[in-house]
């Protein structure tokens, strides 16, 4: 019977932080940016859930892609992978061994920003017609080019970005393993119900700190949104996919903000994700504000590129690494 509850809370836990995932990007777009530019902003229903819809029903495009069926299942591998992140955060998980470490956090998160570099190499085409480029025109002058295509772009800076551009994200996810002394989730949560937030700490407010910039960086969202950058890559990975596959994109954005929210908790606080206990609304509380301080620093900055972007993972990597060796003294 205890194992019945707990999968029956496991699955509720999820459901119930599922449906609050589809507000947040509305939440983003309604009271952060859109009161910002002084306007009016769309319904909060209508980016998280209301245009997933409205895509379900949409004609798909026939992609060209040397690999077609794959190219199209990477939304749907990206929504079960935050969805396996929640899982293994929820209290009931940590007597499953593959879940119970942060070693299974990290590998959940790098799986999903592969599938970015897999978006962006596997499409051959913009809006469903080939074009690669250089155009290889009568008198044109790069008759033997090596020719790519626009999402070739995207597909090489989503590759730099999961080489050291997340980097700082995963610091910050190591620092409170310093101060717990294990890399397991129900230690990390028992040495703070014992010891108090870790977010309290010199070492955790400056992983916090590193903590957020990696949040930034891992949503692709400004000013760190070069694979996805409208000015020469526009939709950059997502260009291609229409219909169905698109709504799963905008789904699985609503509900990785919320997971990553969740990690905080867990990692920071010590609190993790369970519907029948009190700490649900603190998992909320902080969802909510990071949607907000993303909103805020988003709405205010250009994309970054290299020239920007490197010097500001370089120095976060480092605030990280001090937040680490902090956290061991």
């Amino acid at each position: 019977m205890s194992i019945i509850y707990s999968i029956l809370t496991v699955i509720i836990t999820v459901l119930i932080c599922f449906i609050i995932s589809t507000l947040l990007p509305g939440i983003e777009r309604k009271y952060v940016h859109a009161r910002i530019q002084q306007r009016i902003g769309p319904p909060v229903t209508t980016p998280g859930i209301m245009a997933p819809l409205k895509f379900m029903f949409k004609e798909n495009v026939e992609v060209s892609s040397p690999v077609p069926s794959l190219y199209k299942v990477l939304p749907i591998i990206c929504f079960i992978v935050v969805t396996c992140i929640l899982v293994a955060l929820t209290p009931q998980a940590y007597k499953i061994p593959a879940l119970a470490s942060l070693v299974a956090i990290v590998g959940f998160l790098k799986v999903e920003e592969i599938c970015y570099v897999l978006m962006g190499a596997l499409s051959k085409s913009v809006m469903s017609v080939k074009m690669p480029f250089p155009d290889l025109v009568k008198g044109a002058e790069h008759i033997n080019a090596t020719r790519s295509f626009i999402e070739d772009i995207s597909a090489r800076r989503s590759l730099r970005m999961i080489t050291y551009g997340s980097f700082p994200l995963y610091l910050s996810l190591f620092a409170p393993v310093t101060a717990a002394r294990s890399i397991f989730l129900s230690d990390i949560v028992t040495y703070q119900q014992t010891h108090g937030p870790f977010l309290f700490t010199v070492a955790g407010g400056l992983a916090a700190i590193v903590f957020f910039i990696g949040y930034m960086i891992i949503l692709n969202e400004y000013p760190f949104s070069i694979i996805k950058a409208k000015s020469d890559v526009i939709e950059g990975p997502y260009m291609e996919y229409a219909s169905k596959y698109r709504a799963i994109v905008y789904i699985t954005r609503g509900f990785f903000m919320f997971v990553l929210g969740a990690i905080f908790s867990v990692l920071f606080i010590g609190i993790p994700p369970n519907i029948f206990s009190w700490g649900i609304l603190l998992n909320i509380g902080v969802a909510l504000i990071f949607v907000f301080m993303m909103g805020i620093f988003s709405a205010f900055t250009p994309v970054f590129t290299n020239r920007q972007l490197l010097p500001t993972i370089l120095s976060s990597t480092l605030l990280g690494i001090l937040a680490v060796i902090l956290g061991l003294l």
